[in-house]
């Protein structure tokens, strides 16, 4: 009965970690220096969009509006 009990305290003192909320800490800088419409040297091409100019801030807006009318059920 006690080796039982001492078993039983073991374990639930082992699980008691996964409980805990992990401290989350921030390690990049937040921001970004460049655009939301530049390019960037890490973007796939294959993931550009037709119709959009690298570094063109009006294709850029013309296509997120696209995008967007695409998925409002309201103009289909």
């Amino acid at each position: 009965m006690k080796v039982r009990l001492l078993l039983l305290a073991a374990i639930a003192l082992l699980n008691l970690p996964g409980c805990a909320e992990r401290e989350q800490k921030l390690l990049k800088k937040a921001g970004s220096d460049a655009s939301m419409w530049s390019v960037s040297e890490a973007a796939n091409p294959g993931f550009k969009a037709a119709g959009w100019a690298p570094g063109d801030r009006a294709s850029w807006e013309a296509q997120i509006r696209r995008r967007n009318q695409a998925q409002n059920d309201y103009s289909r």
